[in-house]
C-alpha cells in the first residue's frame, strides 16, 4: 500500500493528499501508531521468552507457570495494538477484537479450570485451542493486514505459519521436531517483524485518513436518506 508525500510540514501535524481529499496527521495518531508498534514489541518479546523457556534443557517445574504469565503479557500486549491498529473496514477491526476477548475469556477458562500451568494444559489437551485458539486468529490477522499493507516477507510467512501450527497441534499431526522448528520460526519472524514496524515511517501505520472518513459517511448516508 503506497502512501502520498506530506504536502506541508508543520511542527505537530503533516498535511497529506488522500484518495478522497486532504488530511492531516496529528501528535496523536503518531501516538496511537507507537502504542500499537510498542504492543507488538511487547507481544513478540513474550514470545521469544517462552520459547527459549519451553526449550531450554532441563528446565524447572515452575519455568511453565512464567510461560503462564508471560502469555497473559502477550495477550494484553495484542490487546493494547488491535485497539490503535488502523483498518479500513470497521467490521474486520472489531471482528480481530471479537477473536482476541474471546481468546483472553477461554484461557482465563482454561487457566482456572485446571491446577497445572495454563501453557501445560493448552499443550496437553489440544481441545482447549477451539477457544484460546481465537487469541491467534487475531494475532494472525495483524500479519495478513501488514502482509497486505506493505508486501513484508515475514508478514506473509507467519500468516499461514501460525494457523498450521496451532490446527497441527489440534489435529495431533506435528512431531516434536517439526512443532520445535515451526515455533522457533514465530518467535524469530516475529521478533523480525516487531523490530521492523519500529524503523517504519509512522504515517504507514496510520494510513490514509480521508478513507475512513468517506467510509464513515457511507455507513451513515442510508440512515440520513431515511424518514
Amino acid at each position: 500500500m503506497v502512501f502520498p508525500s506530506p504536502s506541508t510540514s508543520p511542527p505537530t501535524s503533516e498535511v497529506y493528499q488522500g484518495q478522497f481529499g486532504e488530511f492531516t496527521i496529528t501528535e496523536d495518531d503518531r501516538w496511537g501508531v507507537r502504542v500499537y508498534r510498542g504492543g507488538l514489541a511487547i507481544a513478540a518479546l513474550s514470545l521469544v521468552l517462552s520459547t527459549m523457556v519451553v526449550l531450554w534443557p532441563q528446565r524447572p517445574d515452575w519455568a511453565l507457570a512464567v510461560v503462564s504469565g508471560l502469555y497473559g503479557l502477550f495477550w494484553l500486549a495484542l490487546g493494547v495494538s488491535l485497539w490503535t491498529i488502523h483498518i479500513y473496514l470497521k467490521p474486520l477491526h472489531r471482528l480481530l477484537q471479537v477473536f482476541w476477548l474471546v481468546g483472553g475469556v477461554a484461557s482465563l477458562v482454561v487457566a482456572h479450570g485446571d491446577a497445572a500451568p495454563f501453557v501445560q494444559t493448552v499443550y496437553q489437551h489440544p481441545v482447549t485451542l477451539w477457544g484460546v485458539g481465537f487469541t491467534f486468529v487475531a494475532l494472525t490477522g495483524i500479519y495478513f493486514k501488514e502482509a497486505f499493507c506493505f508486501n513484508r516477507l515475514e508478514a506473509k510467512v507467519l500468516t499461514p505459519l501460525v494457523p498450521l501450527l496451532l490446527l497441527g497441534h489440534l489435529a495431533g499431526v506435528w512431531s516434536v521436531p517439526w512443532a520445535t522448528g515451526m515455533l522457533i520460526i514465530w518467535a524469530v519472524g516475529f521478533t523480525v517483524f516487531a523490530l521492523r514496524k519500529l524503523v517504519q515511517a509512522i504515517p504507514d501505520d496510520v494510513g490514509d485518513k480521508s478513507v475512513f472518513v468517506y467510509l464513515a459517511q457511507q455507513r451513515q448516508a442510508p440512515s440520513e436518506g431515511v424518514g
